[in-house]
């Protein structure tokens, strides 16, 4: 070629760019062949053969159904919800099952451990948690996921999951209760025919952290279980329950709603010993103990879910609003009572002078001032007992009047319980005991039954 181009043959100069062109072309073959190692597989698949089986299909396909293993660890129970009815849990979901395609030599008979990774190559287990609200895998720093292959193919898969599901709840003993809760896991794809859900180690297959503590509640126990689940268009599925028992604390309802309630319907009962015509003192409160219950019932029911039965909180919270309310209903009776009563008094002295004498706690419920002998009032000109109290007060200012007030406030004192005891009225004498005695009947009743 060199001599044919030196001689001036001008045939090798057209053909030495198609040479040319070749040996670029080898070089790019040689090159992707440098290039296809980077996709070799790893190491570790090569070991497991990864690349050999087809493992869409599940273990012993068109065989017998392939038994998974399961346990599971509780780490934490998070929350509890009564308005939205559901639990928060965080745990430690563990399957075992054989997968003899994955199955290696080993000279020590040592397990292979792996991550997430090797997850989306093998055939794994699709279980699922039934009415499960939200659910994800923890990823800090990684996914929190482990996968281990002994020798002879049996594989442990561990995930560190927190899963949101719901809780069917029974609100007629709020906050009295005690909840019965489970977290139910199921093949989504395989039914009782490819694939067999058990608990690994039976009952000790569930295990608890010692610390696990919620603020409302007690866990009483745990426990697991097993069933069947049936489904109209696909079959039977093998089922399992984490169940736990939660006993609500108490103590923060008696603080909150119980002993409140307590205090506004003994208060209610100090009217029953006021002056029945101490009108002012007795309405405002009356009005103030029926206010207070109301709010005490708002706040409770803001904090429950719009239930359409009684819960027993609803129950102890009306029984004292009625014991209340029936306080306010009772001072009503006895200022009607005394209104008559004190009309007919009047008529029967008045007849034929227009004058009245009456005692001093009755002229008390009319000026407000208490008066240490009976004094007379004209009922037909109220309007000028104003200038009447004047005019004796000028005929009687020979007296002193520091002494006067001095000899008031003893009598008064003297006479401030023989004068509400002559003045008080038959219901309030009934209401002093018969109230209190049926509130303690009803309390006894009432936590004798939920208790």
């Amino acid at each position: 070629f060199i001599t044919a181009q030196i001689s001036g043959n001008t045939k090798p100069s057209v053909k030495a760019p198609f040479i040319t062109t070749t040996l670029g072309s080898k070089r790019e073959i040689k090159l992707r062949k440098l290039d296809s190692t980077k996709v070799r597989p790893l190491k570790s698949e090569q070991l497991l053969r990864i690349e050999d089986h087809d493992f869409a299909l599940r273990p012993g396909f068109g065989g017998s159904p392939i038994p998974v293993g399961i346990d599971v660890q509780v780490e934490s129970i998070d929350s509890i919800s009564e308005v939205d009815m559901d639990f928060t849990m965080t745990l430690y979901l563990r399957h075992y099952w054989k997968d003899e395609r994955l199955s290696f030599r080993s000279n020590r008979n040592k397990s292979m451990t792996f991550d997430g990774r090797l997850i989306k190559k093998i055939w794994v287990p699709d279980v699922f948690f039934v009415h499960s609200k939200r659910s994800f895998i923890h990823d800090t720093t990684v996914e929190n996921i482990m996968l281990r292959v002994y020798p002879d193919g049996n594989v442990l898969f561990s995930l560190r999951i927190t899963v949101s599901a719901m809780c069917f709840m029974d609100f007629s003993r709020f906050p009295l209760d005690t909840q019965n809760c489970s977290l139910e896991l199921e093949s989504y794809a395989y039914n009782e025919d490819d694939l067999m859900l058990y608990w690994k180690h039976g009952n000790k297959s569930l295990s608890t952290d010692e610390h696990i503590s919620l603020s409302q509640f007690f866990i009483e126990e745990f426990s697991a279980s097993s069933g069947l689940a049936f489904y109209s268009s696909t079959g039977w599925y093998n089922r399992l329950f984490i169940n736990f028992a939660l006993r609500r604390h108490i103590f923060f309802f008696v603080l909150q709603s119980y002993f409140p309630a307590m205090l506004m319907v003994m208060l209610s009962w100090v009217s029953f010993w006021i002056d029945r015509r101490a009108v002012p003192a007795r309405v405002s409160l009356g009005i103030t103990t029926v206010l207070t219950m109301s709010t005490i019932m708002t706040g409770v029911s803001a904090s429950m879910p719009q239930v359409s039965y009684i819960k027993a909180v609803d129950v102890y919270l009306w029984i004292s609003f009625l014991f209340v309310f029936l306080s306010v209903i009772e001072y009503a009776a006895v200022n009607y009572l005394t209104t008559i009563e004190e009309r007919k008094q009047l008529k029967k002295r008045g007849k034929g002078s227009g004058r009245y004498s009456i005692d001093a706690v009755q002229a008390m419920a009319f000026d407000g001032c208490f008066h240490d002998t009976d004094v007379d009032m004209d009922l037909t000109a109220f309007s000028d007992r104003c200038e009447v109290n004047e005019t004796r007060a000028r005929a009687a200012s020979v007296c002193n009047v520091d002494t006067t007030r001095v000899k008031r406030k003893r009598s008064l004192k003297g006479n401030v319980g023989r004068i509400i005891l002559q003045n008080n009225h038959v219901i309030d004498t009934y209401s002093r005991i018969i109230f209190p005695s049926v509130y303690i009947v009803f309390n006894f009743f009432y936590w004798g039954l939920y208790i």
